[in-house]
Protein backbone atom coordinates (compact mmCIF):
# COMPACT_ATOMS: atom_id res chain seq x y z
CA UNK A 1 0.00 0.00 0.00
CA UNK A 2 0.66 3.53 -0.23
CA UNK A 3 2.51 6.20 2.96
CA UNK A 4 2.09 9.01 3.75
CA UNK A 5 4.52 11.47 2.92
CA UNK A 6 7.36 13.60 5.34
CA UNK A 7 8.66 10.78 7.22
CA UNK A 8 11.77 8.75 6.65
CA UNK A 9 10.59 5.63 8.74
CA UNK A 10 7.61 4.65 5.94
CA UNK A 11 4.22 3.97 7.94
CA UNK A 12 1.04 2.58 6.58
CA UNK A 13 -1.20 2.98 9.64
CA UNK A 14 -2.78 6.76 8.88
CA UNK A 15 -1.58 6.78 4.88
CA UNK A 16 -4.04 9.36 2.84
CA UNK A 17 -3.72 10.21 -1.00
CA UNK A 18 -3.66 14.02 -2.04
CA UNK A 19 -6.73 15.19 -3.45
CA UNK A 20 -6.90 18.23 -6.02
CA UNK A 21 -8.52 20.88 -4.13
CA UNK A 22 -7.73 19.57 -0.64
CA UNK A 23 -8.50 16.57 1.44
CA UNK A 24 -7.89 13.42 1.61
CA UNK A 25 -8.69 9.52 0.93
CA UNK A 26 -8.11 7.30 3.77
CA UNK A 27 -6.33 4.30 2.70
CA UNK A 28 -5.27 1.08 4.74
CA UNK A 29 -3.01 -1.99 4.26
CA UNK A 30 -0.09 -3.78 5.39
CA UNK A 31 2.87 -1.91 7.13
CA UNK A 32 5.95 -3.15 4.87
CA UNK A 33 8.33 -1.91 2.63
CA UNK A 34 11.49 -3.66 1.63
CA UNK A 35 13.56 -0.33 -0.05
CA UNK A 36 14.29 -2.37 -2.83
CA UNK A 37 17.19 -0.76 -4.78
CA UNK A 38 17.92 0.40 -8.93
CA UNK A 39 20.87 -2.40 -8.67
CA UNK A 40 20.86 -3.12 -12.46
CA UNK A 41 22.41 -1.15 -15.33
CA UNK A 42 20.53 -2.81 -17.68
CA UNK A 43 17.52 -0.78 -16.15
CA UNK A 44 17.29 2.29 -18.19
CA UNK A 45 14.63 4.92 -17.80
CA UNK A 46 11.78 3.88 -19.55
CA UNK A 47 8.90 6.90 -20.87
CA UNK A 48 6.20 5.90 -22.86
CA UNK A 49 3.35 7.85 -24.39
CA UNK A 50 0.28 6.52 -24.52
CA UNK A 51 -1.96 8.56 -26.58
CA UNK A 52 -5.17 6.80 -26.53
CA UNK A 53 -8.21 7.44 -28.85
CA UNK A 54 -6.89 11.09 -29.61
CA UNK A 55 -6.50 13.28 -32.52
CA UNK A 56 -6.66 13.49 -35.99
CA UNK A 57 -4.40 13.69 -39.02
CA UNK A 58 -3.26 17.43 -38.59
CA UNK A 59 -3.24 17.43 -34.46
CA UNK A 60 -0.89 14.24 -35.40
CA UNK A 61 1.08 16.18 -37.21
CA UNK A 62 1.93 18.86 -35.34
CA UNK A 63 2.30 16.87 -32.34
CA UNK A 64 5.36 15.23 -34.09
CA UNK A 65 6.58 18.02 -34.98
CA UNK A 66 7.02 19.38 -31.65
CA UNK A 67 8.61 16.04 -30.64
CA UNK A 68 10.86 16.31 -33.59
CA UNK A 69 12.02 19.31 -32.07
CA UNK A 70 13.40 18.26 -28.57
CA UNK A 71 16.85 17.41 -27.70
CA UNK A 72 18.66 13.81 -28.71
CA UNK A 73 17.99 11.58 -25.72
CA UNK A 74 21.80 9.95 -26.82
CA UNK A 75 20.77 6.22 -25.80
CA UNK A 76 20.24 7.97 -21.74
CA UNK A 77 16.49 6.97 -22.00
CA UNK A 78 13.82 4.79 -23.86
CA UNK A 79 11.00 6.58 -25.08
CA UNK A 80 7.99 4.93 -26.63
CA UNK A 81 5.13 6.87 -28.28
CA UNK A 82 1.65 5.09 -28.94
CA UNK A 83 -0.28 6.24 -31.48
CA UNK A 84 -4.09 5.65 -32.10
CA UNK A 85 -4.02 2.35 -35.04
CA UNK A 86 -4.82 5.15 -38.05
CA UNK A 87 -1.65 6.97 -37.54
CA UNK A 88 0.64 4.71 -36.55
CA UNK A 89 2.35 4.58 -40.15
CA UNK A 90 2.49 8.06 -40.30
CA UNK A 91 4.15 8.41 -36.64
CA UNK A 92 6.53 5.62 -37.80
CA UNK A 93 7.38 7.26 -41.10
CA UNK A 94 7.63 10.79 -39.27
CA UNK A 95 8.79 10.36 -35.88
CA UNK A 96 12.44 10.84 -34.89
CA UNK A 97 14.48 8.23 -34.90
CA UNK A 98 14.97 8.10 -31.44
CA UNK A 99 11.38 7.01 -30.23
CA UNK A 100 10.22 4.28 -30.72
CA UNK A 101 6.83 3.14 -31.97
CA UNK A 102 3.70 1.25 -29.84
CA UNK A 103 0.36 0.00 -30.63
CA UNK A 104 -2.03 0.73 -28.10
CA UNK A 105 -3.65 -3.69 -28.09
CA UNK A 106 -3.19 -6.31 -30.14
CA UNK A 107 -5.05 -9.35 -30.91
CA UNK A 108 -4.63 -12.42 -29.24
CA UNK A 109 -3.80 -14.45 -32.05
CA UNK A 110 -2.19 -14.15 -35.57
CA UNK A 111 -3.60 -13.49 -38.90
CA UNK A 112 -6.81 -15.04 -39.61
CA UNK A 113 -10.83 -14.32 -39.35
CA UNK A 114 -11.10 -11.81 -36.82
CA UNK A 115 -12.75 -8.66 -38.06
CA UNK A 116 -11.65 -5.62 -36.49
CA UNK A 117 -8.59 -7.18 -34.74
CA UNK A 118 -4.95 -6.34 -34.77
CA UNK A 119 -2.71 -8.90 -34.46
CA UNK A 120 0.89 -8.32 -33.29
CA UNK A 121 2.68 -9.81 -36.23
CA UNK A 122 0.52 -6.73 -38.21
CA UNK A 123 2.42 -4.26 -35.62
CA UNK A 124 5.37 -4.84 -36.56
CA UNK A 125 4.74 -5.18 -40.11
CA UNK A 126 4.53 -1.22 -39.84
CA UNK A 127 7.65 -0.57 -37.38
CA UNK A 128 6.12 -1.12 -34.08
CA UNK A 129 8.99 -2.46 -31.50
CA UNK A 130 6.13 -2.07 -28.42
CA UNK A 131 2.25 -2.82 -27.45
CA UNK A 132 0.63 -1.65 -24.59
CA UNK A 133 -1.50 -4.76 -22.53
CA UNK A 134 -3.81 -4.48 -19.76
CA UNK A 135 -4.34 -0.79 -19.60
CA UNK A 136 -7.29 -0.12 -17.03
CA UNK A 137 -9.52 0.69 -19.85
CA UNK A 138 -9.11 -2.39 -21.30
CA UNK A 139 -9.60 -3.95 -18.18
CA UNK A 140 -12.64 -1.89 -16.99
CA UNK A 141 -14.60 -0.13 -19.58
CA UNK A 142 -17.90 -2.06 -19.58
CA UNK A 143 -18.21 -2.20 -23.47
CA UNK A 144 -14.47 -4.43 -23.48
CA UNK A 145 -13.50 -6.18 -19.81
CA UNK A 146 -10.70 -7.87 -20.50
CA UNK A 147 -9.85 -10.37 -18.32
CA UNK A 148 -6.22 -11.45 -16.34
CA UNK A 149 -6.20 -14.54 -18.28
CA UNK A 150 -6.87 -13.11 -21.54
CA UNK A 151 -4.60 -10.31 -21.23
CA UNK A 152 -1.97 -12.48 -20.06
CA UNK A 153 -2.35 -14.41 -22.91
CA UNK A 154 -2.39 -11.08 -25.33
CA UNK A 155 1.44 -11.13 -23.86
CA UNK A 156 2.50 -14.62 -24.22
CA UNK A 157 1.29 -14.28 -27.67
CA UNK A 158 3.11 -10.36 -28.26
CA UNK A 159 6.59 -11.55 -26.57
CA UNK A 160 6.47 -14.85 -28.64
CA UNK A 161 6.18 -12.69 -31.89
CA UNK A 162 8.85 -10.43 -31.01
CA UNK A 163 7.35 -7.46 -29.83
CA UNK A 164 7.96 -5.94 -26.07
CA UNK A 165 4.95 -5.46 -23.81
CA UNK A 166 3.93 -2.39 -21.79
CA UNK A 167 2.01 -4.74 -19.39
CA UNK A 168 -0.12 -2.33 -17.39
CA UNK A 169 -1.37 -3.11 -13.40
CA UNK A 170 -3.49 -1.27 -11.15
CA UNK A 171 -6.03 -0.93 -8.92
CA UNK A 172 -9.67 0.79 -8.60
CA UNK A 173 -10.78 2.90 -6.39
CA UNK A 174 -12.93 0.89 -4.25
CA UNK A 175 -10.16 -1.43 -4.02
CA UNK A 176 -7.76 0.77 -2.97
CA UNK A 177 -10.03 2.00 0.08
CA UNK A 178 -10.00 -1.34 1.07
CA UNK A 179 -6.84 -1.96 1.38
CA UNK A 180 -6.51 -4.66 -1.72
CA UNK A 181 -3.74 -2.30 -3.57
CA UNK A 182 -1.32 -5.26 -3.35
CA UNK A 183 -3.79 -8.23 -3.57
CA UNK A 184 -4.68 -6.89 -6.96
CA UNK A 185 -1.58 -6.09 -8.59
CA UNK A 186 -0.38 -9.42 -7.49
CA UNK A 187 -3.25 -11.21 -9.18
CA UNK A 188 -2.79 -9.77 -12.44
CA UNK A 189 0.97 -10.11 -12.11
CA UNK A 190 0.30 -14.00 -11.37
CA UNK A 191 -2.15 -14.56 -14.22
CA UNK A 192 0.93 -13.50 -16.40
CA UNK A 193 3.95 -15.04 -14.93
CA UNK A 194 1.82 -18.49 -15.07
CA UNK A 195 2.31 -18.12 -19.01
CA UNK A 196 5.73 -16.70 -19.26
CA UNK A 197 9.11 -17.63 -18.31
CA UNK A 198 11.23 -14.78 -20.44
CA UNK A 199 10.70 -11.65 -18.97
CA UNK A 200 13.13 -9.89 -20.66
CA UNK A 201 10.86 -7.36 -22.68
CA UNK A 202 7.96 -6.77 -20.26
CA UNK A 203 7.89 -3.44 -18.83
CA UNK A 204 5.28 -3.30 -15.84
CA UNK A 205 3.14 -0.32 -15.95
CA UNK A 206 1.89 0.51 -12.10
CA UNK A 207 -1.51 2.58 -12.63
CA UNK A 208 -3.79 3.28 -10.12
CA UNK A 209 -7.07 3.72 -11.91
CA UNK A 210 -8.42 6.21 -9.48
CA UNK A 211 -5.06 7.82 -10.39
CA UNK A 212 -5.38 8.47 -13.98
CA UNK A 213 -7.03 11.53 -15.47
CA UNK A 214 -8.73 12.64 -12.07
CA UNK A 215 -6.56 14.88 -10.06
CA UNK A 216 -6.36 12.64 -7.44
CA UNK A 217 -2.75 12.55 -6.87
CA UNK A 218 -0.16 10.04 -5.22
CA UNK A 219 2.95 11.05 -3.69
CA UNK A 220 6.44 10.14 -5.07
CA UNK A 221 6.60 8.34 -1.49
CA UNK A 222 2.93 6.66 -1.98
CA UNK A 223 4.01 5.43 -5.40
CA UNK A 224 7.54 4.55 -4.65
CA UNK A 225 5.96 2.03 -1.74
CA UNK A 226 3.95 0.10 -4.05
CA UNK A 227 6.78 -0.33 -6.69
CA UNK A 228 8.91 -1.36 -3.84
CA UNK A 229 5.98 -4.04 -3.19
CA UNK A 230 5.59 -5.07 -7.36
CA UNK A 231 9.65 -5.68 -7.05
CA UNK A 232 9.23 -7.96 -4.06
CA UNK A 233 6.52 -9.76 -5.54
CA UNK A 234 8.83 -10.61 -8.32
CA UNK A 235 11.83 -11.36 -6.24
CA UNK A 236 9.73 -13.92 -4.15
CA UNK A 237 6.94 -15.21 -7.32
CA UNK A 238 9.48 -15.18 -10.30
CA UNK A 239 13.18 -14.72 -9.36
CA UNK A 240 15.92 -11.51 -8.09
CA UNK A 241 17.05 -11.38 -11.61
CA UNK A 242 13.63 -10.81 -12.83
CA UNK A 243 13.11 -8.13 -9.99
CA UNK A 244 16.59 -6.77 -10.53
CA UNK A 245 16.32 -6.25 -14.33
CA UNK A 246 12.30 -5.37 -14.95
CA UNK A 247 11.42 -1.52 -15.62
CA UNK A 248 8.28 -0.77 -13.19
CA UNK A 249 6.46 2.28 -14.61
CA UNK A 250 4.43 4.61 -12.75
CA UNK A 251 1.34 6.12 -14.80
CA UNK A 252 -1.79 8.40 -13.17
CA UNK A 253 -1.61 11.92 -13.62
CA UNK A 254 2.10 11.77 -14.34
CA UNK A 255 2.88 15.56 -15.99
CA UNK A 256 6.19 18.19 -16.19
CA UNK A 257 5.15 19.25 -13.00
CA UNK A 258 5.32 15.98 -11.09
CA UNK A 259 7.78 14.06 -12.94
CA UNK A 260 10.84 15.05 -11.91
CA UNK A 261 10.28 14.35 -8.09
CA UNK A 262 8.72 10.92 -8.98
CA UNK A 263 11.79 10.04 -11.20
CA UNK A 264 13.92 10.29 -7.54
CA UNK A 265 12.57 7.29 -6.15
CA UNK A 266 14.68 3.98 -6.54
CA UNK A 267 11.85 1.76 -7.93
CA UNK A 268 10.52 4.03 -10.25
CA UNK A 269 12.15 3.08 -13.63
CA UNK A 270 10.25 5.72 -15.69
CA UNK A 271 6.34 6.76 -16.54
CA UNK A 272 3.21 5.48 -18.66
CA UNK A 273 2.02 9.04 -19.43
CA UNK A 274 -1.51 9.50 -20.87
CA UNK A 275 -3.17 12.84 -21.29
CA UNK A 276 0.75 15.35 -21.02
CA UNK A 277 1.89 13.24 -24.11
CA UNK A 278 -0.24 14.42 -26.12
CA UNK A 279 1.52 17.95 -25.51
CA UNK A 280 4.45 19.43 -25.66
CA UNK A 281 5.60 19.26 -22.28
CA UNK A 282 5.73 15.52 -22.95
CA UNK A 283 9.62 16.18 -23.78
CA UNK A 284 10.20 17.42 -20.59
CA UNK A 285 8.90 14.54 -18.71
CA UNK A 286 11.28 12.59 -20.90
CA UNK A 287 14.10 14.63 -19.57
CA UNK A 288 13.13 13.49 -16.63
CA UNK A 289 15.55 10.78 -16.45
CA UNK A 290 18.23 12.98 -15.61
CA UNK A 291 16.81 13.07 -11.88
CA UNK A 292 16.83 9.33 -11.87
CA UNK A 293 18.51 7.89 -9.03
CA UNK A 294 22.03 6.37 -10.37
CA UNK A 295 22.67 2.70 -10.56
CA UNK A 296 24.59 1.14 -7.67
CA UNK A 297 27.69 -1.11 -8.33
Amino acid sequence: MMSSVGSSNVSLSQPGLQVRGGGNIALRGPARISRNTRVNAERKFFVGGNWKCNGNMASVKELVSSLNDGEPTRGNVEVVCAPPSPYIDYVRQNLRSDFQISGQNCWIKGTGAYTGEICPEMLKDIGCEWVILGHSERRHLTEIKETDEIIADKTKYALDSGLGVIFCIGELLEEREAGQTLQVCERQMAALASKIDNWDKVVIAYEPVWAIGTGVVATPEQAQEVHDSVRSWLRNKVSPQVADSVRILYGGSVNPQNCDELATKPDIDGFLVGGASLTPGFLQIVDSYKHSMPVSQ
